[in-house]
């Protein structure tokens, strides 16, 4: 039996979709009763369990033998998921597969960067059999710029860096893949989209898209930061993302793409010309 933590995120719920299609038995863990309930509806065995209070977790994990371990960026966030290791660990869990971060670094001063290595660590020298898929940046995140970009901006402070972006749904299925086969246990893989582009790049994509022109603004750090912040994020998250974005991405760190994608589950991951035309409802409503 597998247990999907986060699955009421976005990578979390695809995980769940896609096992659920597939026939596979899981559980879902959620916090709020109210979560619960929309799973049994689904006829989706779910379970509640809190990683901000250890103890709840234990007993959401009997009878599993494989975790699939994520977790949003937070300051609770080595907390949470080293909780949830140590708990699987105690639970007699098999094996974990974990959600993590192709920058992560112990000394890295982007906050969920340096966050993923320490959990990273902690896992392997658990005991407990490990699988750990790092990512690189989201496509999803370009939603955060919806009502800039309806004016005809991509505010960024991102310099003439390039990303491999990947769509969650990509990440998604390939952790249903690694949770699905046998023949994983202490790999680690780097997680990528097809392409590597800059920013002036996907603000013209995003003109294509929209129908009206988008230009790319290079903004400096402490304007990005402001924008971040209008744009619904929390100060730790806003400054997290400038050192993000000023550090990986304007200073050419960020890795090409690497084909484990397609490697894993036997088809390409989606470029963001597919990302943009499968959102475009969400940036038409934001004219």
């Amino acid at each position: 039996m597998i247990l999907v933590l986060g699955a009421t995120g976005g990578i979390g719920g695809e995980v769940c979709r896609l096992l659920k299609h597939e026939g596979t038995p899981f559980r879902a863990m959620a916090r709020k009763q109210e979560q619960i309930d929309c799973f049994h509806k689904d006829g989706v065995d779910a379970v509640r369990g809190d990683l901000d209070r250890p103890e709840t977790l234990t007993a959401a994990m009997t009878g599993i033998d494989t975790l699939f371990l994520v977790t949003a960026p937070t300051q609770a966030q080595v907390a949470q998921e080293t909780a949830a290791i140590n708990a699987a660990k105690r639970a007699g869990v098999g094996r974990i597969v974990k959600i993590s971060a192709s920058d992560c670094n112990v000394r890295s001063k982007i906050p969920w960067a340096k966050s993923h290595a320490l959990i990273d660590h902690h896992l392997r020298a658990s005991g407990v059999e490990w699988t750990i898929l790092m990512p690189t940046a989201f496509m999803q995140n370009f939603l955060w710029f919806t009502k800039p970009v309806a004016k005809g901006y991509l505010p960024l402070g991102a310099g003439k860096g390039s990303v491999s972006w990947i769509d969650t749904r990509d990440i998604a299925r390939v952790a249903v893949t690694v949770l699905m086969q046998d023949g994983h246990s202490r790999a680690t893989y780097f997680l990528t989209g097809p392409e590597t582009f800059d920013m002036a790049e996907a603000a013209r994509q995003l003109a294509k898209v929209t129908g009206h022109g988008v230009r790319y603004l290079d903004l400096p750090g402490p304007v990005f930061r402001t924008v971040l912040r209008l744009t619904g994020n929390s100060r730790w998250m806003a400054n997290g993302l400038v050192a993000q974005f000023s550090d990986m991405v304007a200073g050419h760190h960020d890795i090409d793409p690497t084909g484990e994608v397609e490697r894993l589950t036997g088809q390409p991951p989606k470029d963001f010309a597919t990302f943009l035309r499968d959102h475009r409802d969400a940036f038409a409503k934001a004219a």
